[in-house]
């Protein structure tokens, strides 16, 4: 599957280094604004192996139109700024190129943009692509959907650097329903990302956590969502909507009539031995495990 990539920052070239080591993709160019390593490989400049072109662009040089009739792509996998979609989205739509995008936040206008170009091809935003983060989401509306008289609360920690309130700790509270100003930060030397939701019970405290080690987390989260997304029908997508069907995990109604029809000792583990009768009572005995 070839790619190209927007954006060659830290969380970019995290990614840039998934996707060349991966056998699933190819990594044609990047895109970035500055004309610094213009031209340069991407697998020389990050040191790895490669007979993949993944060459670096400014993106004054060229037009996306231009661009993707001389290298096209799958997909456009964005990691730069709310801008870039200004750049590539309209000609990505009307070759129906697929685009993933990463970027943490977007005004409502573009927001607006990118559901009328999943009018035309598959887009896919999240403003966290790992997979941690993601399935927490699910987890948290599940526990809140079980217990809704819990207290919640949410706790986001990054880089002492990041000055504005983590646009993933922001995506939590909106798909939990709490306002933006209940959310926690803290920041400290050079922490990448560290999201927490606390449900306290009456009597007991459950914390959902998840903590990113690596930026390369963002790029697993790429390749799951480009995979998944590879053959489906045109429209807008979230990470939620790629994971939710791996969380339908019961047998089908003819295996589970089997199941249950069996006698209990059968339904335990295949080597759980059928109860016996004591001679001397005619009681059951315990079965051996």
């Amino acid at each position: 599957m070839k790619v190209g990539l927007m954006g060659f920052g830290r969380a970019g070239r995290s990614v840039a280094r998934v996707l060349l080591e991966s056998e699933e993709t190819n990594l044609q160019w990047v895109i970035r604004r500055s004309s610094v390593l213009e031209h340069r490989s991407v697998p020389e400049f990050l040191g790895i192996r490669s007979a993949e072109p993944g060459l670096i662009y400014c993106k004054d040089e060229f037009t996306a139109d231009h661009l993707f009739h001389e290298y096209p792509v799958d997909f456009v996998i964005d990691f730069s700024s709310e801008t870039g979609l200004d750049y590539y989205g309209e000609p990505a739509a009307r070759c129906g190129i697929g685009i993933v995008t990463a970027v943490s936040q977007y005004s409502p206008e573009q927001a607006a943009t990118l559901r009328r170009l999943a009018h035309r091809t598959v887009v896919m935003h999240s403003p966290n692509i790992t997979l941690g983060i993601n399935f927490l989401i699910i987890a948290a509306q599940i526990l809140k959907k079980i217990a809704p008289y819990t207290d919640i609360e949410i706790v986001e920690e990054h880089f002492k650097l990041k000055s504005e309130v983590s646009g993933t700790a922001k995506l939590i509270a909106s798909t939990l329903d709490l306002p933006e100003e209940s959310i926690k930060s803290i920041r400290a030397g050079g922490i990448i990302g560290v999201h927490e939701i606390l449900f306290g019970f009456p009597y007991q405290t459950i914390r959902l956590r998840h903590e990113s080690i690596s930026r390369e987390a963002f790029g697993n989260g790429i390749l799951f969502a480009v995979k998944n997304l590879e053959g489906k029908p045109d429209g807008l997508y979230r990470m939620e909507d790629l994971l939710l069907p791996y969380f339908h995990l019961e047998e089908p109604e003819a295996e589970i009539a089997k199941i249950i029809k069996r006698p209990w000792w059968r339904r335990l583990s295949p080597n759980t031995h059928a109860p016996s009768k004591s001679p001397a009572n005619g009681r059951m005995k315990e079965p051996r495990s």
